[in-house]
């Protein structure tokens, strides 16, 4: 262990009692490192719980029962320790017990009448008894034979989970144990084990004993040594299983339980795969089982019992449901009727299927698919049934399927009528007052309807049956190809990443990009990450919502339109180009924006700033060839609004009025009229109080510390006097001259002051006037 490594070292505490010179296997038994210290093999604790002394009590706490319930350590810590230290499965101190008979008929003494049999320690013997049946198996079952009362007693108390899985592996139905000692457990073939463990089922009345009775003989039926196996297949050990089962007296559980021993003996291998072995099963349909002949012929002789359990008229139990009420119920019990007959028809013997023709028992089954519409356990069952027929190669079991059961008629009967008929003789009642709701069988009515049609492309019986059958042709054609078509989930648009976002700013649009082919609505991966991109930028709680900027998509179709818009606004001078929409008054705000090629964070927000100031401008009022013009409408002093392409970095503007560049993403405040731009001693703490800021884009390179730079150039744009500006570079947002005096740049809190206080989304009409007087 981690203490006796070197540098590590740690005094255990098993150690520090194990150095006392008088100590008792509880102070022992009391300490949490007494299981790592076995299983550590340390050698003066082996060498202690090696003596008989030592052994006998340990045992003494799994067998018999704590004398005081108070005693929390003796009724249930020690026991659990004693356990664990046998099943560390060290071999000196297993040796100790099974060498010594006394120590072993102490330990079996558990199974004796007179003892109390607790869950809580059944598991604990189980827990030993296997691992000596692993171990030492053969000293324990030399024991055994020489002691064969004990499996009676196992059989006995067989109620017991604990209990039977030691009988299960006793038995030999643990094929590791009997592959590698069959000298050892030959003599148990020649007991009657087996026939005492089914007369369980006429001396007990107890659903737990019936179960884990079922469950013994079907682990047998799987894994079994062969003189067990040949007893449980034969024809006399089938009859005895029924006679139990069919007895009137005994309790449905007897039957069910019984009936899963049948169908573990024609299908071993069902209850081991479980549901996926089912559905496998249901794929295929095939033949794949080989069954002893006799063994089915044994089943078969009380068939016909069998089918009488199956007429629900006799009964008057109601239960009451979220559709209705059930008058009867099916009940467990016919359920594994249906169940069974469904697994003897996989089986192919021609002897059943007669059988099953004789007495009407497909025709009896397929009536109950319809009288309870909304029992998929039988619905399964019931298909697994019909497409087992139309797949033999029993030609009148399809012709009895087809015509005497009338299949083909009761799928357009269901087909025609779809919701629950209002019938009090029936089983299935729908509930007074309310609507009749849908029968719960089309889908399964629906898979057969395929199953008919692409085994009669096959077999020439049932296409024949088929197309003589004109309703059904017009029902297939008019009903049954649409439904497969709209349930074939092969061709449904989904699994996609949907698109949610729109490459244009329109609502609208947005709404009919919707209806665009799979193409266009999709994002492709490379969008994909665009849209993961932007959601990640909502540091800031105002601007989390994807749907207040439509701008965040980098679209190239956008780009475009919006360049040309600001190519063709007017220009005061040769290197620029700039629009006015004034708001009028002696204090400015200049929003100069020119060609933007990567919409990042700070296009939006100058873009945002842009929004409120066009949506407070009476724009219809725009002259077509002023620069700057004012307006009476608002109460607020007018500013002025202007929409420029800064101009190239080698051709700086002469006037002092013209912007200096400033690092890409931070905005700057200016104060003043419309004829001089004079500082501010301080930048103003929000939007509300100070006039907006003013932002250029230019075409310098950023040099912004928060954003991305764009490599993309944008398309050069037209002056208003014909000039052709500069190619433009990534966004860059600038101030004036005499802001880069004095005046300290707006901080990512200013921003954010704005963004909260922003206006909301330029609408499409406004953009048009924009547009508009631009062009003029």
């Amino acid at each position: 262990m981690f203490w006796r490594m070197a540098g590590l070292s740690t005094a255990s505490p098993v150690e520090t009692i194990l150095d006392k010179d008088n100590f008792t296997l509880e102070e022992l038994l009391d300490e949490d490192d007494i299981i790592q210290e076995c299983k550590a093999l340390n050698g003066r604790l082996i060498n202690f719980l090696r003596e008989r002394a030592q052994v006998e009590q340990l045992i003494q706490y799994i067998v018999v029962e704590a004398p005081d319930e108070n005693d929390k350590k003796r009724t249930f810590k020690f026991p659990f320790i004693a356990c664990e230290i046998f099943t560390c499965e060290v071999d000196i101190i297993l040796k100790t017990l099974v060498e010594d008979e006394e120590l072993m008929h102490l330990l079996f003494s558990f199974l004796e009448p007179k003892h109390s049999h607790s869950t809580l320690l059944a598991g604990y013997f189980s827990k030993v008894a296997i691992c000596l049946l692993l171990r030492k198996t053969v000293p324990l079952m030399n024991y055994i034979k020489a002691h064969q009362e004990i499996i009676a007693r196992l059989v006995d108390l067989i109620g017991i989970t604990s209990i039977m899985e030691v009988l299960i592996r006793l038995i030999g139905a643990d094929e590791h144990i009997y592959t590698n000692y069959t000298e050892s457990m030959k003599w148990i073939e020649d007991t009657n084990v087996l026939e005492m463990i089914v007369d369980k089922f006429s001396s007990s009345d107890s659903p737990e004993v019936h179960a884990n009775t079922a469950e013994t003989l079907c682990a047998i039926t799987r894994a079994a040594p062969p003189g067990l196996t040949a007893k449980i297949t034969s024809p006399n050990f089938i009859g005895r299983l029924f006679r139990h089962a069919l007895e009137s007296s005994r309790p449905k559980s007897v039957l069910v339980n019984s009936l899963s021993i049948c169908i573990s003996l024609l299908d071993p291998k069902r209850l081991t795969l479980g549901t996926y072995y089912t559905f496998n099963r249901q794929l295929t349909h095939g033949s794949t089982v080989t069954v002893n002949p006799e063994t089915v012929e044994g089943m078969l002789g009380s068939l016909g019992d069998l089918l009488k359990l199956l007429d629900v008229s006799s009964e008057e139990s109601v239960l009451l449901t979220t559709y209705g009420k059930l008058q009867p119920p099916l009940g467990k019990h016919r359920l594994k009727i249906v169940e069974f007959i469904s697994v003897l028809l996989t089986v192919g013997s021609e002897a059943a299927e007669k059988e099953l023709i004789r007495l009407g028992a497909v025709r009896r089954i397929l009536d109950l698919f319809f009288e309870y519409p909304y029992n998929n356990f039988l619905h399964h069952h019931v298909e697994n049934i019909i497409l087992s027929c139309l797949e033999s190669k029993n030609v009148p079991l399809i012709e009895h399927l087809l015509r005497e059961c009338n299949l083909i008629g009761k799928i357009l009967e269901a087909e025609k009528n779809f919701t629950l008929a209002a019938d009090s003789n029936k089983p299935t009642v729908p509930a007074e007052g309310r609507s009749s709701p849908r029968i719960g069988n089309i889908g399964h009515l629906t898979r057969i309807s395929n199953k008919l049609v692409q085994l009669g492309n096959n077999n020439s019986e049932i296409q024949a049956y088929l197309q003589g059958n004109n309703e059904w042709n017009d029902w297939q054609v008019n009903v049954l190809s649409k439904r497969n078509a709209l349930e074939n989930v092969y061709e449904w648009s989904c699994g996609h990443f949907a698109m949610a976002f729109t490459a244009t700013d329109d609502a609208d649009e947005t709404h009919g990009s919707l209806e665009r082919d799979d193409e266009d609505v999709y994002f492709d991966d490379e969008s994909a990450e665009v849209v993961i991109s932007s959601l990640r930028l909502g540091d800031d709680q105002e601007s989390g919502s994807l749907f207040t900027n439509s701008n965040w998509f980098a679209f190239e179709d956008d780009r475009v339109s919006n360049e040309r818009a600001a190519g063709s606004l007017d220009s005061p001078s040769p290197n620029t180009e700039e629009t006015g929409a004034t708001n009028g008054g002696a204090d400015d705000d200049q929003v100069i924006v020119s060609e933007n090629d990567d919409l990042d964070d700070t296009a939006t927000s100058a873009a945002a700033v842009l929004e409120k100031n066009l949506e407070d401008t009476d724009v219809g009022n725009l002259p077509k060839d002023s620069e700057e013009t004012e307006s009476s409408a608002t109460e607020e002093p007018p500013a002025q609004v202007e929409l420029r392409e800064s101009p190239d970095s080698s051709n700086p503007p002469a006037g002092a009025d013209e912007p200096v560049g400033m690092p890409n993403g931070e905005l700057q405040d200016q104060g003043g009229n419309s004829d001089s731009v004079a500082p501010d001693p301080e930048p103003s703490p929000s939007s509300s109080d100070t006039t907006n800021a003013n932002i250029t884009v230019t075409g310098e390179p950023s040099q912004s510390i928060d954003e991305n730079p764009s490599s993309n150039p944008s398309e050069p744009s037209q002056s208003g006097n014909g000039n052709s500006s500069p190619d433009p570079t990534p966004t860059e947002v600038v101030q004036t001259a005499t802001e880069t005096e004095g005046t300290p740049g707006v901080t990512k809190d200013d921003k954010d002051v704005v963004k909260e206080e922003g206006s909301p989304e330029v609408s499409r009409e406004d953009k048009d006037v924009v547009k508009e007087t631009a062009g003029n």
